[in-house]
């Protein structure tokens, strides 16, 4: 099929729900990615963070055969062994408690809303299901998951929303106060801001936000969807954070480009949603699960200290390279944001560098990179001359 062909295929057939580039991919080993006519591009983008492994990583492609030629799926009414091992293996290495496997990140953000929603009503009865979540933030696309993100520009066409959130600002305290009250059950966060622009939170509030949680038992739930699963040089980013949450959502790379998610529990919350109060067909599918292990098992102590160094080292060269129009890098790992200084938006620039053999995203008014943990220095730096080279032009 052509690139025509293709694109025609798609309009006549698919819900325009997206802004797509004007790029196909057919394939891909390691961080490149190749067009059906075999034009090279360097990824970026991992899918949006999903492909934590990169493209063609042969021990996940073996885990996900040998599982699908054993067992596809099969219901969570019965006992299958790839979710058993995958529950101990993640919460071994988080010091989290349970897990609940779901597909998505907004599903996962819905099960960690249902589950603090449950524990106040249990201790507490009615009155107490306010969420707060911070301006800026995302926590995903369904009804709730809309509402709880705190960017106006969200809120619109889906009418009515749901009630149940407030907003207070990132790393103000005193703009928790302000939005706190009897009505509160838990404060839902992101410890970096992905798509509002990849901004991370400040570490003393997040610890002075902690110590208020506990004090008037709310829960706080910490949406790891796009900063976990190694991508900031830890398993989980709270983990650099000093916290130990009481639920955490996960999705996006722990299946390396299958369909999961999921969230973890402290002690305290492990059994707050019992036998019929949540659930998910598809939740800790057996071909999923075994690849998730295969991710888990490739994200070793050595991979995510080598996410940490080339983070640094995207950070040094863009530095040093001082290249017109990018300004300040923020992020962690290899989650970065760069400022856009020049004239054309980042939506113009990030266009251009996909025609120039670059994938990059955007987030906020900045350009966001979410290589594949797995890219080499090789890949960085041909990424980064196609950068420079398109921004020199």
């Amino acid at each position: 099929m052509t690139h025509d062909e293709l694109i025609a295929l798609d309009h006549q057939y698919v819900m325009p729900t997206y802004g797509r580039f004007d790029v196909d991919i057919d394939h891909g080993q390691g961080a490149t990615l190749y067009d059906a006519a075999g034009k090279e591009y360097i990824d970026f983008t991992s899918g949006i963070g999903v492909c934590a492994l990169g493209h063609g990583n042969q021990g996940w492609i073996d885990a996900i055969g040998q599982q699908a030629a054993k067992l596809g799926h099969c219901s969570n009414l019965y006992y299958s062994a790839p979710y058993a091992k995958l529950a101990q293996t993640l919460c071994e290495r988080s010091s989290m408690a349970a897990v609940f496997f779901g597909n998505s990140g907004a599903e996962a953000n819905e099960g960690m809303i249902k589950l603090a929603r449950k524990y106040s009503f249990d201790k507490y009865g009615k009155g107490r299901g306010t969420i707060l979540t911070l301006q800026n933030s995302f926590h995903g696309r369904t009804i709730t998951t809309l509402t709880a993100t705190g960017q106006e520009v969200f809120h619109n066409y889906f009418f009515p929303f749901n009630a149940g959130f407030r907003y207070a600002q990132a790393n103000s305290m005193e703009s928790v106060e302000h939005a706190a009250g009897h009505d509160v059950c838990a404060v839902m966060l992101e410890l970096i801001q992905g798509e509002g622009g990849v901004l991370p939170m400040d570490k003393d509030f997040v610890h002075d936000l902690a110590v208020l949680c506990a004090e008037r038992d709310w829960l706080l739930l910490v949406d790891e969807v796009q900063t976990g699963i190694g991508r900031t040089g830890s398993l989980f980013c709270f983990q650099q954070y000093g916290i130990l949450p009481d639920a955490v959502s996960f999705a996006k790379g722990i299946a390396g480009g299958l369909p999961m998610g999921g969230v973890l529990a402290n002690e305290k919350c492990r059994n707050v949603l019992g036998p019929g109060s949540h659930g998910s067909t598809f939740g800790g599918n057996p071909i999923c699960a075994a690849a998730a292990c295969s991710v888990l098992e490739q994200l070793n102590d050595d991979l995510l200290t080598a996410v940490i160094e080339k983070g640094d080292y995207i950070r040094a060269k863009l530095k040093r390279k001082k290249i017109p129009g990018l300004g300040a890098v923020r992020g962690m790992g290899l989650m970065l944001g760069i400022e856009v200084t020049g004239e054309r938006t980042n939506k113009e620039l990030a266009a251009l560098l996909a025609q120039n053999g670059l994938l990059i995203l955007t987030a906020g008014t900045s350009l966001r990179m979410l290589p594949p943990l797995v890219i080499t220095k090789a890949e960085i730096d041909k990424g980064l001359s196609i950068l420079e080279q398109t921004l020199r032009g």
